[in-house]
């Protein structure tokens, strides 16, 4: 098959791709077309069905389907008109074609994640650590498979392993460069910030948000995790254990981005700073991965609330 980054302005498209969102909108002026994602192991590309006619298959999200159409560009990003849509059955497709995975090895993410978190000291956020990142297995392949999120960044397998590898690094070296900061409350709580989003998205390839996501969230779930599980440990210190709740809690540094606090300990700060530039950095990265050679303005990502362009030197 032809994957998706291998297409480029001009080009016609053509092949078997799994349908991760599909939307009816209406025009002004009047008329109804599709607005779709389409998905394989490499990325994900903007669609548009705008005649939709007999050639144009029943179909919802998350279908498989085989696609004809033209490769444009639409603000500076790569777009796919197409005009023909047939809805694939099992057996045609490949599904590890199709499921976006992280670009570096899972097993050498955890050991390196294991390396640095060997390193702190306090007992009880050791044994914190310990029930869930050596003793829980089930815990541990699930924690290494989950995306980060459902698209913004991270949205692949091994996408919350990685997010959390470059979160815990980041904090190591906040960590070592600012005296003040503990850094093992710090490590912990970047180990921790995001295990709420193994319940708050499902699995591939839907990777939606769960009735528990939608309904609460992955801070609270995190934060009530952290809760219940001090509890099983005797003689854990009541204060560090608000104190590493605070963290997750606040780690979205303003209620309005989700978080139910606004940081109040250096850790906490240490944290959103170490999360943004994680997240950040990653959203560009995947962004200039989809332009390919492209090294004009690639128009304005709302999330990084700027218009981007790639450095000569970011291609290798």
């Amino acid at each position: 098959m032809r994957y998706i980054n291998e297409y480029r302005e001009g080009d016609f498209c053509k092949g078997i791709y799994l349908c991760k969102s599909k939307q009816v909108l209406t025009a002004r002026t009047g008329k109804t077309y599709y607005s779709l994602i389409l998905q394989d192991k490499t990325g994900s590309v903007d669609c548009k069905v705008f005649d939709i006619n007999s050639g144009i298959d029943e179909f919802e999200a998350h279908d498989y389907i085989e696609v004809n159409g033209q490769v444009s560009s639409f603000q500076g990003n790569i777009q796919w008109k197409l005009a023909r849509i047939r809805k694939c059955d099992e057996g045609e497709y490949n599904i590890e074609d199709y499921m976006m995975a992280s670009k570096y090895d899972r097993d050498d993410m955890y050991k390196e994640l294991m390396r640095i978190m060997s390193t702190v000291k306090n007992e009880y956020l050791r044994k914190l650590i310990s029930m869930y990142f050596v003793e829980d297995e089930d815990f541990i392949k699930r924690f290494k498979d989950h995306s980060a999120a459902k698209s913004v960044h991270h949205s692949f397998i091994g996408g919350l392993l990685q997010h959390t590898l470059g979160v815990v690094k980041a904090c190591d070296y906040i960590a070592g460069t600012y005296s003040n900061v503990d850094r093992d409350l710090l490590l912990t709580a970047g180990l921790f910030h995001d295990v709420g989003k193994m319940d708050e998205l499902s699995t591939f390839p839907a990777n939606d948000y769960t009735d528990e996501g939608q309904l609460l969230g992955h801070i609270f779930i995190g934060a009530e995790l952290i809760g219940n599980s001090v509890r099983k440990i005797p003689g854990f210190p009541a204060k560090l254990a608000t104190e590493l709740r605070h963290c997750i809690l606040a780690h979205h540094g303003e209620l309005e981005y989700g978080s139910p606090k606004k940081p109040a300990l250096i850790e906490a700060m240490a944290l959103n700073m170490a999360d943004n530039l994680d997240a950040k950095l990653e959203i560009l990265i995947e962004e200039f991965e989809m332009a390919g050679d492209n090294m004009e303005w690639l128009g304005f990502n709302r999330m990084i609330d700027s218009n981007v362009r790639q450095t000569f030197g970011t291609k290798k």
